[in-house]
């Protein structure tokens, strides 16, 4: 399923929603493609959406739910990428 969150992540001026799957990255980028998401708007496990796109995403089938439920089905299917912190990084 196509999820989408809530507009609240500031950055570059605007806020954005985040756009994920809790099936399968082809499934979340073959959406992206189909409703004109660049690819350049993909990080780690989903693509950004800036807020004065989030009523198109979801009329073209994403489904709201609050940024929590989005991490949590993310990780429930075993989706979920986090960043690497500089620690972990040193350590690998």
């Amino acid at each position: 399923m196509i999820l989408i969150d809530p507009a609240n992540a500031p950055g570059h001026g605007r806020l954005w929603s985040h756009l994920a799957s809790d099936t399968s990255y082809d499934e979340l980028h073959a959406f992206a493609r189909r409703i004109g998401i660049p690819e350049r708007g993909f990080d780690r496990d989903h693509y950004d959406v800036p807020s004065e796109r989030y009523d198109v995403v979801v009329a073209a089938g994403a489904v709201p739910v609050s940024s929590r439920e989005l991490i949590v089905r993310l990780r429930a299917a075993g989706l979920r990428r986090r960043k690497h912190s500089r620690r972990a990084l040193e350590e690998d």
